[in-house]
């Protein structure tokens, strides 16, 4: 189950980066070059709210999971325990 954990890290990772890209390049920056005025303010929040946000909280979600910060042990009397430091 910790080795599901560690690869699932790994794919939020990689959809961390997908998201990100897909947010810049399919959202924000066509809106940017839109003529529009009223495109401004979501190309803003997609650029500069949303995008850190979601990519943030994927990756330090991942990088916790690659690290077996999510790891579970069970001790001799067959008790689940998170690891500690």
């Amino acid at each position: 189950m910790n080795q599901i954990r560690k690869f699932l890290g790994v794919v939020w990772v990689v959809l961390a980066i997908v998201a990100g890209y897909y947010l810049i390049v399919s959202q924000a920056i066509p809106k940017f070059e839109s003529p529009k005025p009223e495109d401004k303010i979501p190309a803003i929040i997609y650029a500069f709210i949303l995008t850190p946000i979601i990519v943030g909280g994927l990756l330090v979600f991942g990088y916790y999971a690659i690290k077996g910060e999510y790891d579970i042990y069970e001790d001799a009397e067959h008790h689940l325990h998170i690891k500690e430091d």
